[in-house]
């Protein structure tokens, strides 16, 4: 059975324009690590983020902590 994927969420919400401004986020990790980049696209159990050098990497979703998007100061 297909996960529906609930675009009326506001994370859901909140991830996709991420996306679409290609804003880079710091993604932590429940175990502590942290991943830098811009998310490429997410589904309903991963999100994928791409850094730097366009490497990329999926992340599931139980797996993070937080994302936030990163401000010039940083």
């Amino acid at each position: 059975m297909l996960t529906e994927f609930d675009t009326t969420l506001p994370s859901i919400r909140l991830v996709q324009n991420l996306i679409k401004q290609t804003t880079p986020v710091e993604l932590k990790l429940v175990t502590q690590d942290v991943l830098t980049g811009k998310v490429v696209w997410q589904d309903p159990q991963c999100i994928c983020i791409a850094d730097e050098n366009s490497q990329q990497t999926t992340v599931w979703k139980q797996a993070i902590a937080y994302i936030k998007p990163k401000t010039s100061q940083e």
